[in-house]
């Protein structure tokens, strides 16, 4: 969907729902990239191993828009993969719509046709929004970007131990990851 004018975030949830997710950025709905395998499967694995750590901690959601501020605007990505905890989305939150404040984990894989740039910009925005950390999978290399507080920028492969304090008990590897997902 192609807009020429700027959409009000009362706009942009008013659009029809379709089989295209879009994101507001800018002041315009751009539709999110269409996921292949690779992505599925990651997808599908990270979600069932943050939801065995996360229980009576938070919620884990996928392709749940988030409503956020990039450089004084209003922009709503729909991350892959998200974790916002009970301490700032109380468990008692119980409404069909976006998520209403940063969460502590958002999650991107890439997909074919993005570049990592491209998602190392986007994962600076969310932590500028108030994310606490961003993880950015890449598929084909089997490994997993961190970026947390202070512009810190850290790569983990095979079985690096993913360094989280912020998401105290989280224990996680690429390898556990991938394996989990059935692509090694």
């Amino acid at each position: 969907m192609t807009q020429t004018n700027s959409l009000t975030l009362a706009e942009f949830f008013s659009l029809p729902e379709g089989d295209v997710i879009y994101e507001l950025v800018n002041g315009q709905a751009v539709p999110k990239v269409s996921p292949k395998y690779f992505h599925s499967a990651l997808q599908t694995a990270l979600i069932i191993l943050l939801r065995n750590w996360c229980k009576g901690k938070g919620r884990v959601g996928s392709e749940w828009a988030i409503v956020l501020q990039r450089q004084g605007k209003d922009w709503v990505p729909v991350p892959d993969v998200a974790y916002i905890s009970y301490e700032r989305l109380p468990a008692s939150w119980r409404r069909n719509e976006a998520c209403p404040v940063p969460p502590e984990l958002v999650i991107e894989i890439l997909s074919p046709n993005q570049s990592v740039q491209e998602l190392e910009t986007k994962a600076k925005d969310y932590m500028n929004a108030g994310v606490s950390q961003v993880w950015i999978v890449e598929p084909e290399t089997q490994s997993i970007i961190v970026f947390s507080p202070g512009n810190l920028r850290q790569q983990y492969t095979n079985n690096e131990l993913i360094v989280a304090p912020l998401l105290p008990g989280l224990l996680l590897t690429p390898q556990q990851i991938f394996t989990e997902a059935e692509l090694t």
